[in-house]
């Protein structure tokens, strides 16, 4: 439970996705993020008078294939209202929405929450314009002034509603990480919350447990990260428990998080459907969709990322954790995957990507898109370890270079002579001179003080610069240690 034993949250998240078109929904606008201020917006943006919208197929033909991926059912009709509300980045006073009749309807989100298969229902997808973007000076509470930017409005949006069936801010924000990661396999959406192509409302109420009546609930917005979203709904469901065992009423309310703070306070009081006044948009006629349209963009779907996860589990005998961060997105499963066919080891190719790869993309915050090493020249660099070529320490330092330099490992390992040394009698005598050299070590091992073998190991390692084959180094080191102690062979 996400509250006491008294209580269960009941939520509900409204997803807004804006859709990777190059133009807008209803206009030729550009929706490129950040141009200059209004310098995206035309009369059909804007609204003016004589100015009449014309639906892009485009938008159309992602948000189907959006819901094809989310097993919805697709309409073969739908239409377009006017949302009538009022607020100063709203430049027509309404929003040209799907109300009554959407696009689809009834899919499913089914994603593991701490080993437990977790099904969100979808109840509805739908398509809207965005508005403008308020820029404010001053506080979340008291601005001391605002700015208008309408290059936002007319940006195609796909909303994506769920069923009340979340019962924590756990299970919300992997619901959420499971649509993203959908969206962005699709390429319908680039997921990029700070910059606001995927936005999350949550409607949030508690009931007695066991009950089924729902509670009133409360919208909570402001929430641009999968963090804030758990957070914003633990406190909301702990200040609405606080509430109700005190004896008061929830109020149904729009509320604004407020991450700084990390509390959500009260903006609105909440609207209901009618009192925003839909109305049929008498500029558009009814979207219809034909049975051969959408079988043509069903063949056009992806392997997405729950397959892609089982198949990596599957096919590459990667642990399930390691199948899960390599999904996260599509380049980076594709990434991995011919690292692991070109290098034929895929567990040693998953720990590469993971640890070594996207730890320095991550700390130069950098995607894998920007990657200075291709997966060819990480497979290549593998094919040098697992030869025996350069040893593990040695691979270390070729892989730092060859990220900051772009050069391959092969030219890299021959320009700066870092081959393995693993001949035997090169070996030896570097074995002989630390031996020599550390009698102190040598001797506490022969009274077993087995440990002075990592010494003497790392000794050799030090004295050949990395490069001794440290299986050939235990194995010579051991032998020449044991053939000499009082007793052993001479």
């Amino acid at each position: 439970m996400s509250t006491t034993s008294t209580y269960e949250a009941v939520i509900g998240l409204e997803v807004h996705a804006q859709l990777l078109t190059k133009s807008k929904i209803f206009c030729g606008c550009s929706t490129v993020f950040g141009a200059p201020p209004n310098s995206q917006a035309c009369p059909v943006c804007l609204g003016m008078p004589g100015a009449l919208p014309v639906l892009n197929r485009r938008v159309v033909e992602f948000a189907i294939k959006s819901a094809l991926a989310l097993g919805c059912d697709i309409a073969p009709a739908s239409r377009f209202h006017r949302k009538n509300y009022f607020y100063p980045d709203m430049p027509k006073n309404y929003q040209i929405s799907q109300y009554e009749l959407p696009l689809a309807q009834r899919g499913t989100v089914a994603f593991p929450v701490g080993g437990v298969l977790t099904c969100v229902r979808i109840h509805r997808l739908h398509l809207e314009e965005d508005v403008g973007k308020l820029l404010h000076a001053g506080t979340l509470q008291v601005a001391d002034s605002s700015l208008v930017d309408f290059n936002r409005s007319g940006v195609p949006l796909m909303e994506i509603v769920s069923e009340p069936d979340i019962r924590s801010p756990e299970e919300a924000a992997e619901y959420l990480r499971q649509l993203r990661a959908i969206l962005v396999y699709l390429e319908v959406c680039d997921g990029n919350m700070d910059e606001g192509s995927l936005r999350c409302d949550a409607n949030v109420s508690l009931r007695l447990t066991g009950r089924e009546e729902l509670g009133v609930k409360a919208e909570v917005k402001n929430m641009n990260s999968f963090k804030n979203v758990q957070k914003a709904l633990a406190y909301e469901i702990q200040r609405q428990a606080q509430i109700l065992e005190e004896g008061g009423r929830i109020v149904q309310e729009t509320r604004l998080w407020d991450a700084d703070q990390e509390l959500t306070l009260p903006m609105r009081s909440k609207e209901h459907a009618h009192d925003y006044r839909y109305l049929l948009e008498p500029d558009l006629v009814p979207l219809t969709v034909s049975p051969q349209w959408i079988d043509e963009i069903r063949a056009t779907l992806p392997e997405l990322p729950q397959q892609r996860r089982a198949r990596f589990a599957r096919e590459y005998g990667i642990p399930d954790y390691d199948a899960a961060v390599l999904t996260a997105s599509r380049p980076l499963a594709d990434y991995y995957e011919e690292v692991a066919t070109a290098s034929h080891e895929p567990k040693l190719a998953s720990n590469w990507v993971m640890v070594e790869l996207l730890g320095h993309l991550n700390k130069d915050s950098r995607g894998i898109t920007d990657s200075p090493i291709p997966p060819a020249e990480l497979a290549a660099l593998l094919t040098l370890l697992l030869r025996g070529t350069i040893s593990g320490k040695i691979a270390k330092t070729v892989f730092e270079q060859m990220y900051h330099t772009g050069k391959p490992a092969e030219l890299i390992v021959k320009e700066q002579g870092l081959t393995q040394i693993s001949n035997q009698d090169e070996l030896l005598q570097i074995v002989e001179e630390v031996l020599a050299k550390y009698p102190g070590p040598v001797a506490d091992y022969r009274k077993g003080k087995v440990q002075s073998l990592t010494f003497l190991v790392g000794m050799v390692m030090k004295s050949s610069r990395g490069k001794a084959n440290p299986q050939a180094v235990n194995e010579l080191l051991i032998g020449r240690l044991k053939s000499e102690e009082p007793g052993g062979d001479r």
